[in-house]
């Protein structure tokens, strides 16, 4: 009986240390690092700056309860009044038009968004998904709003539908994102009583519907997206999350094999096994030194300040916010660090104006 409780002991002993050793091993994997050079981290930040940016814009206009717009998804939100500093679901809101904001995912099926007829001299739809190239398919400079529009949206990944019409539809979009922000920015014409009610009135009208609702049909079932936080700030995201986040953008992304952005942002990312149409791993991840990625940020984000108060700001002003395909990579960093989804020139221009102190104008201050 001795000997076979030692024979035992010394098997259990054995067994111990293999899965000891097993363990460790696993450890040593998971914990991989991703060995970046101070340029490499630089280029990361920049490539990845519009989708981090984004991603806190979508995600809190769908998810922050604590503040407005929070829409939930494949919700709207109407603006009662103008927004000020307690806003914190944009970066920085205008304090000169209404939003009216639709927050919509694309994935199980197509979204309808139906828009009235607006008694304003500017509405604009500005739509925009996680890569933060800008849209307007909409606006009054164009002619539209004197009829009611219902625009479908959609992704190449939307389930059960391939860009058909639709009956009682009047515009079709295909996104480059299954998660999207289409809003509106309507002029409220606040010295005319009886036309401020009438908008605000007509904000209330906008409404999101599935396909299978429009259809008269209910909606079909989604499944529960797992979503990483979203930060206070981007450089939150960047030392915390980061490689989390973009692993579920680039899961949720329309990427063009043909396009030079595209392209530099996969390869980027690619170093780190951050890839379209793989699974995130926390305990196989490679291991980002997420300080250095913040202060990276918070540098970027700092040139970005700097830049839209200078001459050479001011000369890009015509380069921003726009559609895929025609957006430089400077200007994306720019717009996507100072502040993510605003309108091209030919709707509204953003100069660089600041105050006695150098400092940007703050909603929280008289001038």
């Amino acid at each position: 009986m001795k000997k076979r409780n030692i024979a035992t002991t010394a098997v259990f002993k054995i067994f111990s240390i293999f899965v000891l050793i097993t363990a460790l091993i696993a450890t040593a994997q998971s914990k991989e690092t991703a060995m970046l050079s101070d340029d490499e981290i630089d280029n990361l930040v920049r490539r990845t700056y519009q989708y981090v940016a984004m991603f806190n814009v979508i995600n809190k206009n769908a998810l922050m309860k604590e503040s407005p717009p929070a829409t939930g998804w494949n919700g709207t939100w109407a603006a009662p009044s103008l927004m000020d500093h307690n806003a914190k679901t944009i970066a920085r809101p205008n304090n000169d038009t209404l939003y009216v904001t639709s927050t919509l995912d694309l994935r199980s099926e197509p979204v309808i968004v139906s828009y009235p007829v607006f008694d304003s001299k500017f509405v604009a739809l500005e739509i925009s998904a996680y890569d933060h190239y800008v849209d307007i398919p909409l606006t009054t400079t164009k002619g539209d709003f004197k009829e009611p529009t219902k625009v479908l949206y959609y992704t190449e990944r939307t389930q059960g539908y391939d860009g058909g019409p639709v009956e009682g539809v009047d515009k079709i979009i295909e996104m480059t994102g299954d998660f999207v922000t289409a809003f509106l920015r309507v002029m409220p014409h606040a010295v005319e009583p009886e036309r401020l009610e009438k908008n605000l009135a007509a904000m209330k009208e906008v409404k999101a519907v599935t396909l299978s609702e429009h259809l008269g049909q209910p909606p079909k079932p989604v499944e529960e997206a797992q979503f990483p936080d979203f930060g206070v700030s981007d450089a939150d995201i960047y030392e915390n999350n980061f490689a989390e986040v973009m692993q579920f953008v680039v899961n949720h992304t329309t990427f063009d094999a043909d396009d030079e952005m595209d392209a530099a942002v996969l390869a980027a990312l690619k170093p780190l096994g951050i890839e379209p149409g793989r699974t995130f791993d926390p305990q196989r991840a490679k291991a980002v030194d997420g300080k250095a990625l913040a202060e990276a940020a918070r540098k970027v984000h700092k040139e970005a300040l700097e830049m839209w108060v200078s001459p050479e700001g001011e000369a890009m002003l015509n380069d921003l916010f726009l559609p895929k395909g025609e957006m430089t990579f400077e200007a994306m960093v720019l717009q996507s660090a100072y502040g993510p989804i605003g309108l091209p020139a030919h709707q509204a221009v953003y100069p660089g104006i600041v105050a006695a102190d150098g400092q940007p104008l703050n909603a929280q201050h008289d001038y």
